[in-house]
């Protein structure tokens, strides 16, 4: 019964935390038309404390989704454009010569601020995809003998275009486990294209103000925190990642010869982290299951590597997803 009091208590309080989102999302709708999952996506990783990779076809909104959500909040933006001439130092600073002061002095990149864009990640050389993602697992930047903090929060965002491939360099496995979501983007609603064309033929500018700052983002994420998480959502989500690594173990014996390996413990993290997140904009104080098959996909879809029989068979990483949610007992 105390229990039930306390979740009680909760559930008011992230009822009472969790309303600014209701606000976000109204200031993303004002630029955004659809794409109700992108917005929901990157408001998890926000709120988790987590980077997120996008993939989607160019011109559906990707870096305007990430710019406005940049413009709601009270913080610092950089777009990087990644090409393939693009250097370590062009992203996270250099040493240069200051003739007046007669030494070297750090000057840094464009990776010191809390919202980075990473525009079409796979086009730049691994060395740079190396040097971005250092910064992103360490939340420090090393240039020559000077360590500096990043600005908290710090998202990076970064997009891919899953359809041109001459000239890119594709993010190793190791890499992309980095990202706590990979999203997918698909083309809006036939409805929903219409008003696209007319709020962009109106030649109105939508202006976007800040609604919130950052120790108020930094705030939210202690209050996230505080979403219970049930022995028994654990041990689902334990589940879950489980049945990648081992299928024949939770009667899945056809997918044994289709994964070459599963989810990793970031997996696991990743989804509790993820659902609590997921709880919270939906102005809850637990996680239920529904939360966690809800980020499911985008969670696990990079973290699982298939082997040439399921390449050959077209067999995707959403569709083992999707059998392994099927199966996996729900609590």
């Amino acid at each position: 019964m105390a229990e039930s009091v306390d979740i009680r208590a909760l559930n008011e309080r992230i009822e009472r935390h969790s309303s600014f989102v209701t606000n976000i999302i109204a200031g993303m709708d004002q630029a955004i038309i659809g794409q109700k999952h992108l917005v929901e996506s990157l408001l998890l990783g926000l709120l988790s404390d987590g980077h997120v990779l996008l993939e989607g076809v160019p011109g559906l909104a990707k870096t305007k989704a990430i710019k406005t959500l940049a413009s709601l909040i009270d913080a610092q933006f950089s777009r990087i454009q990644f090409t393939p001439d693009l250097l370590p130092a062009d992203v996270i600073g250099t040493m240069i010569y200051s003739q007046k002061d007669g030494e070297f002095k750090s000057k840094k990149g464009p990776i010191f601020a809390n919202f980075i864009l990473a525009d079409e990640i796979n086009r730049a050389p691994a060395k740079v995809q190396s040097a971005l993602l250092e910064a992103m697992q360490e939340r420090q930047v090393t240039i020559s003998t000077n360590t500096f903090e990043l600005p908290k929060p710090f998202l990076v965002l970064a997009t891919q275009n899953p359809i041109e491939q001459e000239g890119t360099y594709p993010l190793p496995e190791a890499q992309v486990d980095r990202f706590m979501l990979k999203v997918v983007i698909d083309y809006p609603k036939l409805d929903e294209e219409k008003r696209i064309i007319r709020q962009n033929i109106s030649g109105e500018k939508q202006v976007i103000r800040p609604i919130m700052t950052t120790a108020e983002i930094e705030e939210a994420r202690q209050v996230v925190r505080e979403v219970y998480l049930d022995e028994k959502i654990e041990q689902y989500i334990a589940d879950i990642v489980f049945a990648t690594r081992y299928p024949e173990k939770y009667n899945l014996k056809d997918l044994k010869g289709l994964v070459g390996f599963g989810g990793s413990p970031r997996a696991s993290i990743n989804l509790a982290l993820a659902a609590r997140s997921y709880a919270f904009i939906k102005h809850r104080g637990y996680v239920i299951p529904e939360d966690v098959r809800a980020v499911a996909q985008d969670v696990m879809r990079h973290r699982i590597g298939l082997t040439y029989e399921a390449e050959a068979s077209n067999v995707t990483a959403e569709e083992i997803i999707s059998k392994i949610l099927n199966k996996v007992e729900v609590p």
